[in-house]
């Protein structure tokens, strides 16, 4: 499995976390997104470059285990930094020596843990194209999580991304819109959403657990948002509905991308960013929610995304409000979400989210998230993936 978020990230990622429920039945390799030498030279006083700097040597077998036995890293060495190239011959052929560089390291380890047949995930690493079709594995799958969007992605990505579709043997997408896209390129095209590791989310149900330090003081009633401040974020909304919630504290938990945070959020007396905390402190953030929000902005990417947050949201039982950004999160929360579309309803909901909390409410939310949790998701992926090997492997005569 060939993931686009690294396994050490402090964020939880979709990559990473299937990778690891698929190896409670499988055995799986989670190849990480290779450094590159810019990322050596930037990053080589961090404990993730220390982790990786003794297998990056080509001799090394670049293979570090986890506390899942059946689960393993496999470090790529470092690969040329190429996305400042345009979209040309040069940057395929750059390309190219990149993925000989992750190739040769899978061939290692394939060599010294004896591995003749294999299925081959790329699990968002629309980077590396033709690494599918070089390995030839007994089942190709793409896993698109999200949609492109950023210039950085869109400029290489939009055709390796393309090409990496039409090549697999299966498409796995996790909202609707994605699947509306990708199998207009590959039929054996399927929607399996993200989910949430309830069991850690819900922690913030426990009486004896404490708030987050970081959180202590802040006056409640606390509005709150667990997740990157950056793009998606619909700023003009978010002004008006805290301009006529004085009352209220929006606390904001979460790394910021200033590039896309107007200056007014900053100068807000009512807003909070509070910077970074490492997932496994999610549930003391999430216990001091009175009601906890996703204010998306709803646009053409947006409609793609299924935020990771929603189920946490919901498996530690706070009241969510949300705009309606992408429409299909209504069919997987029975009702247990406000959807807003304006600022004005935005703020009526937050009013009776705080008015109208009760036992009752609260059961509804915990039972929709115990629907949809990553051993449920993995095991309709690990479905999909075998009724296809098992169709490959079968030929059908007519």
């Amino acid at each position: 499995m060939f993931g686009l978020m690294r396994y050490d990230n402090p964020i939880e990622s979709t990559n990473f976390t299937i990778a690891r429920h698929l190896a409670k039945y499988n055995h799986v390799f989670y190849i990480d997104n290779p450094y590159t030498y810019k990322d050596c030279i930037h990053l080589r006083n961090t404990d993730g470059f220390r982790r990786r700097f003794k297998h990056f040597s080509l001799k090394a077998n670049g293979v570090i285990d986890t506390d899942i036995p059946t689960l393993k890293v496999i470090i790529p060495p470092p690969v040329i930094s190429i996305n400042w190239l345009p979209e040309c011959l040069m940057y395929r052929m750059a390309l190219q020596l990149n993925e000989k560089m992750v190739y040769h390291r899978i061939m290692q380890v394939k060599e010294q843990f004896g591995i003749d047949e294999f299925i081959y995930i790329n699990s968002f690493n629309f980077y590396y194209p033709n690494l599918g079709r070089m390995l030839q594995p007994k089942l190709c799958v793409y896993h698109c999580v999200d949609p492109l969007v950023h210039q950085y992605e869109l400029k290489h990505g939009r055709k390796s991304e393309a090409q990496i579709v039409r090549e697999s043997d299966v498409v796995i997408c996790t909202s609707e819109q994605l699947v509306k896209e990708q199998s207009q390129s590959n039929v054996a095209t399927y929607q399996i959403a993200n989910a949430a590791d309830i069991a850690h989310s819900s922690k913030a149900l426990e009486d004896t657990l404490p708030v987050h330090p970081s959180l202590e003081g802040i006056p409640h009633p606390m509005i709150g948002y667990f997740g990157a401040i950056e793009r998606r974020i619909d700023y003009w909304m978010l002004r008006q509905v805290a301009a006529k919630h004085r009352d209220k504290s929006f606390v904001f938990v979460g790394p910021v991308s200033p590039e896309f945070v107007p200056e007014w959020v900053f100068r807000a007396p009512n807003i909070f960013l509070m910077g970074t905390v490492p997932y496994e402190e999610m549930p003391q953030v999430l216990k001091a929610f009175d009601v906890a929000i996703i204010p998306f902005k709803k646009d053409a990417a947006s409609s793609s995304i299924f935020p990771l947050k929603l189920f946490e949201y919901l498996g530690a039982g706070k009241p969510v409000v949300a705009t309606d950004f992408n429409e299909d999160l209504e069919t997987y929360t029975h009702g247990t979400v406000s959807y807003c579309n304006t600022a004005e309803s935005f703020s009526k909901a937050l009013e009776a989210a705080l008015t109208n909390e009760c036992e009752t409410a609260k059961k509804a939310r915990l039972a929709v998230a115990a629907e949809n949790t990553w051993e449920h998701r993995a095991d309709e992926f690990a479905t999909v993936i075998r009724r296809h090997l098992e169709k490959k492997q079968v030929p059908e005569f007519a």
